[in-house]
């Protein structure tokens, strides 16, 4: 390359509505370890006092015998880990969530892995150049265990036209 000519350029971006394929699991990485201080500061930011997710000595006499990460953090997370892959700078909006599930708790320390299937896609009938995808993600712990699920519906933008 001379000293005139300019590297190229990739910036990092989600997957256009076109590129997304239905019955494809995506497998995110990496996972991301849900710590006591993530789990207090989520719940102080959401204005959560439960003594769950914030008493350590109350929650020792609970079925579970110790802290419970926020559930909320659990989704907000297993969402998060699906954008670098699926959706960043290619969301227009959050269209809603449905079939949240958790069945079974996180605990400080808990490593959340992520997946997402699309389950289904379509033109937006009152926004073009944008479509309304159906997203099911999957989470998991370090032991593989099913923590959450969620379904979410999502307008993304088609590729740009040039």
């Amino acid at each position: 390359m001379s000293t005139s000519e300019q590297p190229r350029e990739i910036h990092q971006r989600g997957l256009y509505y076109e590129e997304l394929e239905t019955d494809v699991v995506y497998r995110h990485a990496p996972g991301r370890t849900l710590t006591e201080s993530d789990n207090v500061f989520f719940s102080a930011l959401s204005m959560n006092p439960q003594s769950l997710h914030l008493d350590a000595a109350w929650s020792a006499t609970q079925p579970f015998g110790r802290p419970l990460v926020n559930s909320l953090f659990t989704l907000a997370t297993l969402v998060g880990l699906s954008v670098g892959q699926l959706t960043q700078g290619t969301t227009v909006a959050n269209l809603g969530f449905e079939r949240v599930t958790f069945p079974a708790p996180m605990f400080h320390g808990d490593t959340l892995y992520a997946a997402t299937v699309v389950q289904a896609k379509r033109p937006s009938a009152s926004r073009p150049g944008e479509g309304v995808v159906t997203f099911e993600h999957t989470g998991r712990n370090q032991h593989d265990v099913l923590v959450a699920t969620a379904v979410r519906s999502a307008l993304i933008l088609f590729t740009p036209q040039e």
